[in-house]
């Protein structure tokens, strides 16, 4: 099994929910599949969705919620099997 990083494709704010009230897109143990939402990136108050490439395991998110990240930087992790 490896563990694929999900990295951002644009500068932003990363944010793990669909809004404040909502639960995180994925919990640790979360299957993903190749498509999931797995986190927003707001850019310029557009937002954006990061999308799984891979399927498997969630491990967690790297990024902490409402963080500043730069292209590349890694949002989050799979497990893929």
């Amino acid at each position: 099994m490896a563990i694929t990083p999900i990295e951002a494709a644009v500068p932003g704010l990363v944010y793990h929910k669909p809004s404040p009230e909502e639960a995180p897109f994925k919990s640790v143990g979360d299957q993903v599949a190749i498509g999931d939402t797995v986190a927003l990136v707001e850019v310029m108050k557009s937002f954006m969705s990061v999308e799984a490439e891979v399927a498997g395991t969630f491990k967690g998110y790297i990024a902490e919620d409402g963080e500043s990240i730069e292209p590349g930087a890694v949002i989050c992790e799979v497990e893929v099997e």
